[in-house]
């Protein structure tokens, strides 16, 4: 090969070659670029995600507001209700008696007990409900420990009252004759509506019972109101 054609082969080998870096420079810069790019994008897509997030989040947030505003909207519904509805009977606005007509006194021979009723008039200028069992403790006409009466298994609900209006409860009663051993005769009877913690005093106006304070199964014990 002459001089001059490995010269001029030379040359061409170096274009080539300087051309091959370029290219590869280039290649080099563009994948940086996009590398820029990408990472440009990564932290844009990852901000918008959340922002995306951030709205869905507080959308899920005002949700659970909303859901949280629910139960609050029913407790004030319910607060409304308890507010404008009608609220227990209370003592002060309560008249105890008990019912004296032909057929509620109680028959001292009568087989298995027999019953008496006490009546409660709403005195108060307000409606009321009152329902449940009335605590009943009877103090002894010689003085001494009451006896607070046992409560029957019945169940309840509860009764509404209006200015005026009246209910009562049956006390079931373990009638004795008089000076007959064991007999224990009530003087006063304490009447605690349900729910209340003082008491309306009445006189006893029936006979002697058979005092069984403590026993499992009393012959005399109380029945619910409602």
């Amino acid at each position: 090969m002459s001089t001059n054609t490995s010269r001029t082969a030379r040359r061409r080998t170096l274009r080539v070659a300087a051309a091959a870096l370029t290219v590869a420079a280039g290649l080099a810069l563009t994948a940086c670029s996009g590398a820029d790019a990408t990472g440009t994008k990564g932290p844009g897509q990852t901000d918008t995600g959340a922002a995306a997030a951030e709205p869905g989040g507080s959308g899920s947030g005002a949700e659970a507001g909303d859901a949280g505003k629910q139960p609050g909207s029913e407790n004030a519904a319910r607060g409304g209700k308890a507010g404008s509805g009608v609220q227990r009977c209370h003592t002060s606005g309560l008249k105890a008696a008990f019912a004296t007509g032909e057929d509620a006194v109680p028959d001292p021979d009568a087989d298995g007990g027999t019953t008496t009723s006490i009546v409660l008039t709403n005195t108060s200028g307000r409606t009321c409900k009152i329902g449940g069992f009335a605590g009943v403790d009877l103090t002894p006409d010689g003085g001494g420990p009451s006896w607070s009466l046992a409560r029957s298994a019945a169940k309840h609900g509860s009764i509404v009252l209006g200015p005026g209006d009246s209910t009562d409860f049956t006390i079931n009663l373990g009638m004795a004759k008089e000076n007959e051993e064991g007999s224990w005769k009530p003087a006063t009877v304490a009447v605690t509506p349900p729910d209340e913690t003082t008491a309306l005093t009445l006189k006893w106006p029936w006979g002697p019972l058979v005092h069984q304070d403590g026993a499992t199964q009393p012959a005399t014990f109380v029945h619910p109101i409602g």
